[in-house]
């Protein structure tokens, strides 16, 4: 589910150029995929992105007649350059020898529980450094450390000793460590590993002879007791012996590099880093081979086990990737780009086709049915009303349950405007998949800050619906749904915690949490309220009558039921295969990157929340059915179900998660999403329809 720029240095920044400058080959224009949000590989570089476009206007304009304005990096973005030992940049400019390799956290398509590196007995660095991490990382069970894997630019190594591990039967920690091996290598646990803030690959090739770039590797492998090679044990012939698990203990890392030695910055750029996973049944520490029989861990554990791990490194010249281009590989090998436009064009058929239906309701029916309203003036017929204008005094008669309602929408207010700003930042590039943790950081900090406008609409409309409980109203916008969430995520969080997890909240980021929601969200929610309750009520364009109307009875689709089922089904078609790469990024820990075309699907989903919302509540509103307040929220929110059932479809048929907890933990993570998804198109869909039926009742003559 993804970090900070201050991480590993700078994170997948950009050069930019001003004046005669702008063609070296290390600057870099945003490319036209930008339009639809494809930045791969800038992670914090469009923070300062408008600062820069206006600073490069200045440097032209600064720099003398027929002179040259110098390039110049964005503060904190500029790339790491590399050199071998002993060599210095040009101009004495400082560059890198030692190229560190950081080690995250493994994770599995077969487990919702990932565990840290350590967790695993794998080689570890004994000066361990760990970087700081934002909230988002820690949030996601991200978690970073050092690693012995450390390599001097240039310097090619073959078949180097990481370290040894020594199992012995009678030990019982040894053998818990050797049986958690297994059983990460059984579920297919992946390595995820970081040099230069860049993902370390394992590229292969899949069908139609497609080369998929994945930014992780497994631990190993498991041949089960029939015989059936599982997972990565498909790739080798020798991984064949019955219940016998095969240990990945080699590597070959391949880093690719662009050199500098015809550009004006010194040393080199990684721009690739790509690895091989091997298995070497290594004997002796001192005399290590590359090859040979694989390296074998029997199903009975009865003897010594030695665990010899090793590397290989080689570098190469690339200066064809520049280093601004450097995510581009990966993102490139990743498949389903023409179905997400499959997606857009299916999303969009459903726009036009709702929109020509309201488009017809507005422009003929209502027209129609306004001009003739307004034609019986003072005729005998005036008696004898009929269709939504018969319900005019009874139309905004206050609903039951007013004060949950108002609640509903205040949190569903604040939903919606910070997923707005989360999507245009994403669109932007701040919160690329090379700035871990920045679009969880985000969405929080901006739900936080966000407390304002929930009071304010919650208190606005309560006094609309006029409630007198207004204590009540403030302390259920700022903590009934907050509090659900956090409940929900308090009880998976301990799961997580007694399972040993790297996901589970430490205890002080849990007090940071609720600190931020009782000392800034609250009082940020008391405030709105505050305004909100200031405000004189919403006026109606009619008046309320004492008595109210009888409903007549109903056909079974004016019913309250089937038109709220029907009224989901279109946004739920608009979004529903964009949903299959949010929950494959999700659960399946692959990259999402493709914010433009997920801003885009944003806002058909909110046109069509507020279009079939709309249709259906005219249609209600000529049956003489006036009970439209809670119908409105309910019609587009009834997405949300739709949701959760794609979501439990998703969880049979597309994943293979395993055990009671990683079950567990799926659906309480996926309640949170439904709830949210809940409050933000209910909330959509009200506020169109509110719009609507104040529309139309401003414009008829009513006595």
């Amino acid at each position: 589910m993804a970090p900070a720029s201050s991480l590993l240095g700078p994170v997948g920044g950009r050069l930019w150029c001003a004046g005669a400058t702008a063609g070296r080959s290390d600057c870099d224009a945003a490319p036209a995929a930008a339009a639809v949000g494809i930045w791969p590989g800038r992670g914090a570089e469009m923070r300062l992105l408008v600062a820069a476009g206006v600073l490069a206007l200045l440097l032209d304009w600064a720099a003398p007649p027929g002179g040259v304005a110098a390039a110049f990096y964005l503060p904190g973005l500029a790339p790491v350059s590399f050199c071998q030992a002993g060599q210095s940049g040009q101009d004495g400019e400082s560059c890198e020898s030692t190229i560190e390799l950081f080690v995250n956290r493994l994770d599995s398509v077969e487990s919702v529980l990932p565990y840290e590196y350590d967790a695993f007995d794998f080689c570890q660095d004994f000066r361990e450094k760990r970087p700081s991490e934002n909230l988002g990382q820690v949030l996601f069970g991200e978690r970073i450390a050092s690693s012995p894997y450390k390599f001097k630019f240039n310097e090619e190594v073959m078949c180097h000793l990481a370290c040894a591990k020594y199992y012995y039967p009678e030990k019982e920690d040894h053998r818990e460590k050797l049986a958690f091996l297994k059983k990460g290598m059984q579920l297919n646990y992946q390595h995820h590993w970081i040099i230069d803030n860049m993902p370390v690959t394992w590229c292969y090739e899949v069908e139609d002879s497609q080369k998929y770039c994945n930014p992780g590797f497994p631990i190993g492998c498991f041949v089960t007791p029939d015989g059936r090679a599982k997972d990565a044990c498909v790739i080798n012939d020798d991984f064949n012996k019955k219940n016998t698990f095969y240990l990945f203990n080699h590597v070959d890392i391949t880093i690719a590099y662009h050199s500098g030695k015809d550009e004006n910055w010194p040393g080199a750029r990684l721009v690739a880093a790509r690895l091989e996973p091997k298995s070497y049944k290594h004997t002796d520490v001192n005399h290590l081979s590359c090859k040979g029989s694989p390296m074998e861990i029997p199903g009975e554990f009865n003897s010594k086990l030695n665990l010899i791990y090793s590397y290989s490194v080689k570098f190469e010249e690339t200066n064809s990737i520049k280093w601004a281009s450097r995510w581009d590989y990966i993102l490139e090998s990743m498949p389903h780009t023409n179905i997400q436009w499959f997606s857009i064009m299916n999303s969009l058929v459903i726009v036009l086709f709702l929109s020509g239906m309201v488009a017809m309701i507005i422009l003929r029916t209502l027209h129609k049915d306004i001009a003739r309203y307004n034609q019986i003036d003072s005729s005998e017929d005036a008696q004898e009303e009929f269709g939504w204008k018969l319900v005019h005094g009874d139309v905004f008669r206050p609903p039951k349950k007013g004060m949950l309602l108002s609640v509903f929408l205040g949190q569903g207010t604040q939903i919606f405007i910070m997923t707005f700003i989360t999507l245009f930042l994403a669109c932007l590039g701040f919160l690329s998949p090379a700035n871990r943790g920045a679009l969880m950081t985000c969405a929080v900090v901006l739900w936080v800050l966000l407390g304002t406008p929930a009071g304010y609409v919650s208190a606005r409309m309560y006094k609309t619906f006029r409630g007198e409980k207004w204590k009540t109203n403030v302390l259920l916008t700022a903590l009934l749904c907050p509090g659900i969430v956090f409940a929900d995520f308090f009880i998976m969080n301990l799961i997580l915690w007694v399972k040993g997890s790297s996901a589970a909240i430490p205890l002080g980021t849990l007090v940071a949490i609720l600190a931020m929601w009782f000392g800034i969200s609250v009082p940020l929610t008391f405030i709105g309220a505050y305004f909100g309750f200031k405000e004189k009520p919403i006026e109606h364009p009619v008046r309320t009558n004492q008595i109210p109307r009888q409903i007549p009875e109903q056909s079974f689709f004016t019913k309250p039921l089937p038109g709220i089922i029907m009224g989901g089904i279109l946004p739920f078609g608009c979004i529903f295969i964009q949903l299959f790469f949010i929950l494959n990024s999700i659960w399946s820990h692959q990259m999402y990157y493709m914010f433009g075309l997920l801003f885009l699907v944003f806002i058909i989903l909110l046109i069509t929340c507020s279009e079939a919302t709309v249709l259906l509540c005219y249609f209600h509103l000529c049956a003489e059915d006036y009970h439209w307040w809670w119908r409105s929220f309910l019609t587009s929110s009834f997405t949300a179900v739709y949701l959760f059932i794609y979501a439990v479809h998703y969880f049979f048929s597309k994943l293979q998660i395993t055990g009671t907890a990683s079950t567990i933990l799926y659906f309480g993570y996926t309640m949170i999403m439904v709830l949210i998804f809940f409050l933000f198109t209910g909330t959509i869909g009200f506020f169109a329809c509110f719009w609507f039926v104040s529309k139309i009742y401003s414009v008829v003559k009513v006595d």
